[in-house]
């Protein structure tokens, strides 16, 4: 069992919604494109080419952004520290008087970034925990999650 008190920011939700936006089809056939228009401008020198292909690679990130400092100033969610639990069952969150568990079987997936260790409960909602607040913590968490997910579910970098 682990027990850990998060506080979610608006970089840890803007690190979220990135892998989440560019490991999508949607995500990565924008990245293509605006790489294929910007190499296209470059090449015939065509500017309007060029200058479409900086605004939608730069759209993404940037929408992401703004989105994830509105989430974390506007949701009374992320104002205080979550407090969440690990243990045979699932993950157990608790704020204030309401707690929620998700079990691990209904868990899609466990992935990590260079920022972050994210469960998905769904296909948009994901419990995160930032590594940098897990501290000595994180390989407990790891091998926790781990320990209860399948491996082919579960791709998390150390």
């Amino acid at each position: 069992m682990v027990e850990l008190d998060i506080k979610i920011e608006s970089g840890d939700l803007y690190d979220y919604n990135l892998r989440h936006a560019y490991n999508s089809p949607a995500g990565l056939m924008g990245s293509v494109l605006g790489a294929i228009m910007i190499i296209s401008g470059a090449v015939t020198s065509t500017w309007i080419s060029l200058i479409g292909g900086i605004i939608l690679l730069a759209y993404l990130p940037w929408t992401l952004f703004i989105k994830s400092k509105q989430q974390a100033l506007s949701n009374p969610v992320f104002k205080e520290p979550l407090h969440y639990v690990l243990d045979d069952e699932g993950i157990t969150i608790s704020q204030g008087e309401v707690t929620t568990t998700q079990k691990w079987d209904e868990m899609l997936k466990a992935v990590s970034t260079s920022r972050s260790i994210i469960v998905y409960t769904s296909k948009v909602n994901a419990t995160i925990f930032p590594k940098q607040q897990l501290g000595d913590k994180k390989a407990l968490v790891i091998e926790v999650i781990s320990t209860h997910m399948p491996t082919n579910k579960v791709k998390i970098r150390g």
